[in-house]
């Protein structure tokens, strides 16, 4: 199944002491485009989660937060700088003496001296937190892909439908286009009377002259073409790989064989039937930018 390049993905769990929160979302991107951020101090997990996700992400941008906050209070360890804080005291009972100020130093008071305390986290086992966070990727990356998959089925209905539409409009040139070499025919033959009078018409430069006009206006090589590029596309859409590029190239093609049709349109309701199909494939393009 086709899958859309716009999606999102949401997972959190708390695991060892962590409460990890997964999100990942992407936009259309020609090609794979793989961005993080995490929680600082988490930085080493990039190279990871980028593989993780490439592996089953082919096309699109793709940004990934990480949301990493210790809820293990054992997880980190508060220390005193003993020696700043016997400074501190010395020199606080020192103004006290020297001004005569009331001695009423109290471990609060100390304490909001912020320099006398530094905060030390355990060290991190890099391999520990990748293999609690992986699940938690995993999880959401099927939220994401469940997403994408989606999109990418209404976006295979809506181009199948158009392709329908472009089907019924071929086959009604195919079918007006004998009708314009007979159109032709007869006129031609007529305005050659009308300036003759009475003198006898040449058959053969009459049918030499139809020949090439038939030649010229001639369809049938580009409608089939047409016709295979969309089977082609069909194909495509039923299979299960990443074919937005290769659908893209499509279009393109038959964009190319719509336009050499209305070049040699002599018929305006023909004329009329390449512009609808023109509009159907535009709209058809803008569709398969969206597509993986």
């Amino acid at each position: 199944m086709i899958k859309s390049m716009t999606g999102y993905g949401h997972a959190q769990q708390i695991v060892h002491g962590r409460d990890i929160t997964v999100e990942i979302k992407s936009v259309n991107h020609k090609f794979f485009d793989f961005s993080v951020r995490t929680t600082r101090g988490y930085s080493f997990l990039e190279d990871k989660m980028r593989n993780f996700v490439k592996e089953r992400v082919s096309r699109g941008k793709v940004d990934v937060y990480v949301t990493v906050l210790e809820v293990d209070e054992t997880a980190s360890d508060v220390i005193l700088n003993e020696s700043l804080a016997a400074g501190y005291l010395r020199a606080l009972r020192e103004l006290s003496d020297k001004f005569g100020l009331p001695d009423d130093i109290t471990v609060s008071s100390v304490a909001r001296y912020t320099d006398l305390f530094t905060v030390r986290r355990a060290e991190k086992n890099e391999d520990e937190i990748w293999e609690d966070i992986r699940p938690i990727l995993e999880e959401a990356v099927k939220d994401f892909v469940a997403m994408r998959t989606a999109e990418g089925s209404r976006l295979r209905e809506d181009v199948l439908g158009r392709m329908d539409v472009i089907t019924a409009d071929v086959a009604r040139v195919e079918a007006l286009s004998p009708q314009t070499l007979t159109d032709y025919t007869r006129k031609l033959r007529t305005r050659i009377e009308e300036l003759k009078g009475d003198t006898a018409i040449d058959e053969q430069r009459l049918l030499t002259e139809i020949a090439i006009f038939a030649d010229r206006i001639a369809v049938d090589e580009e409608t089939v073409r047409l016709r295979s590029h969309m089977d082609q596309m069909r194909l495509m859409l039923d299979g299960d790989e990443a074919v937005g590029r290769r659908l893209d190239f499509m279009v393109q093609e038959m964009n190319r064989e719509a336009n050499t049709i209305g070049s040699k349109a002599q018929n305006s309701e023909i004329a009329h039937l390449v512009v609808d199909i023109k509009a159907e494939i535009e709209k058809i393009r803008e569709q398969i930018q969206n597509i993986e």
